[in-house]
């Protein structure tokens, strides 16, 4: 979440402060922003953002909290009393204006109080029993359970262990809902509803942190070199950016392929890339995909993208490919070549990423970014292996784990200058050759596996005949 958050508040240009360092173990960040409408544009594009609240008391006890807003009621300046704890020997927490609390008050201004608890349940009646007891708050507007003119929240903090939960929490939080964050947004790109899908198609949250990690926006011109069925363009293209693909697989870009779905022979004639940005409403972004090896750039030298955001193949469901012959001196006679289907050869990951590598650092706008997925063994990453280039800075690079020995890891390069004659992509870029590695801790482990199963069956064996022995005696 931090990487994502960072990068749209440079984007959108909106200073933060941190009033609490962000740490994993609280699903909640508490800070300062200049102004209402900065938390609504940055609430605007988050994904991982659930919802934004101005807080008005924040307390460690129940009792604490509500004594917190009483004497908030009583603070008739503008600015925020700031208490350690000791002073008037009565406050945990630093007390808002009553100004805050006062514009919502209004007879006109309908209202709603909602509850909300991170590791424990309360029935309803436990909830309407907790919002009563802000009835002091005295707001005067009616009750309104859809569309309020102000929402409410009571958060409270229980920890993040389920099998080990408090009997009190261990933070509580009242305030005024300001913004959501676009969490609907994984639902309506979901891949279970896109009409056009393969194998390895990006998730669909993934696929928008992506573009936001991007920094993407409108007018934007985007590539995804490895453009498969085209998930990321999907995402780019919502946040209004002119997306372009490419992929070495004809079969796929064609939607020629076998279905991915379970129990779908064919596909549909409307299955394509084009399809599902027709399916999002964002066919005037779509420019076009075409079949090409990026191993060999078929690019004007001066094109520029503003960003590349891409999903290198790693050689484990889709293989690795670029356009080659093994056989020596191999030429090709002109009756054959009309009809030539150009051979195929292994397109390793250190090669394709410092590939990448060097095309982003050639056709990126200075500023902007390239992000793609890098594939690795857990236990052998290093930081310093991972590919780098002289004109591009990595700012960030965050983990998904996809098994207990593996995982890969969300690259972000920020383009800082253009590339000179000796400027060329270098680092590890893939030499630790993960598809052998990944492909033979399989086998490692299936036969780990056979190997617990017959000492498991020996010892059960063994464990009757001793019984058995037992018994006769």
């Amino acid at each position: 979440m931090l990487q994502e958050i960072h990068s749209l508040l440079s984007l959108l240009n909106i200073p933060i402060r941190f009033v609490e360092k962000p740490c994993e173990v609280k699903p909640y960040w508490v800070v300062e922003l200049p102004s209402e409408e900065c938390v609504k544009k940055l609430a605007s594009r988050s994904i991982l953002l659930k919802n934004c609240i101005e807080l008005w008391s924040r307390a460690k006890s129940e009792s604490q909290l509500h004594q917190n807003l009483k004497l908030a009621l009583e603070n008739k300046s503008n600015q925020w009393i700031i208490s350690d704890g000791k002073e008037n020997g009565n406050s945990d927490g630093d007390i808002c204006p009553s100004s805050l609390i006062v514009a919502c008050r209004p007879v006109e201004k309908s209202f709603k109080v909602e509850v909300e608890t991170f590791c424990k349940h309360f029935s309803m009646k436990e909830k309407v029993e907790k919002i009563e007891k802000f009835e002091y708050l005295a707001f005067e507007g009616p009750v309104k359970l859809k569309n309020p003119d102000t929402m409410l929240s009571y958060i409270e903090f229980y920890g993040l262990d389920p099998n080990n939960v408090p009997e009190q929490p261990e933070d509580l939080f009242f305030g005024r809902w300001v913004a959501d964050g676009q969490r609907d947004l994984i639902q309506f790109h979901s891949l279970k509803k896109r009409q056009f899908i393969g194998n390895t198609s990006m998730d669909a949250q993934l696929a928008l942190i992506m573009a936001n990690q991007a920094q993407v926006r409108g007018g934007d011109m985007v590539l995804d070199p490895f453009v498969g069925s085209g998930s990321l363009l999907v995402a780019a293209a919502h946040f209004g950016a002119y997306v372009y693909g490419s992929d070495i697989d004809y079969m796929m870009l064609h939607a020629k392929t076998r279905p991915t779905r379970v129990g779908q022979k064919v596909r549909a004639k409307e299955e394509s890339i084009r399809g599902n940005m027709q399916q999002y409403g964002t066919r005037s972004k779509y420019l076009n995909v075409i079949v090409s090896d990026f191993s060999l750039p078929m690019w004007r030298e001066d094109l520029r993208f503003d960003a590349i955001i891409t999903d290198p193949p790693y050689g484990v469901r889709e293989p690795t490919e670029k356009i080659g012959i093994d056989k020596d001196n191999y030429t090709l006679t002109e009756e054959h070549l009309l009809n030539h289907v150009p051979a195929k050869v292994d397109y390793g990951l250190v090669h394709i990423y410092r590939d990448l590598l060097n095309f982003a650092a050639k056709h990126l706008e200075i500023g902007r970014r390239l992000l793609c997925w890098y594939p690795l063994v857990r236990e052998e990453y290093r930081e310093e292996q991972l590919p780098s280039h002289p004109c591009l800075k990595l700012v960030a690079n965050s983990e998904q784990v996809l098994s207990r020995l593996t995982a890969r890891r969300l690259l972000t390069y920020e383009k800082t200058m253009d590339p000179g004659c000796d400027s060329l992509a270098n680092g590890d870029g893939g030499e630790h050759n993960f598809r052998e590695k990944y492909f033979n801790m399989g086998e490692a482990t299936r036969q780990e596996r056979k190997e617990r199963k017959a000492a498991e069956i020996a010892a059960y064996t063994l464990r009757k005949a001793m019984q058995n022995q037992t018994d006769v005696t």
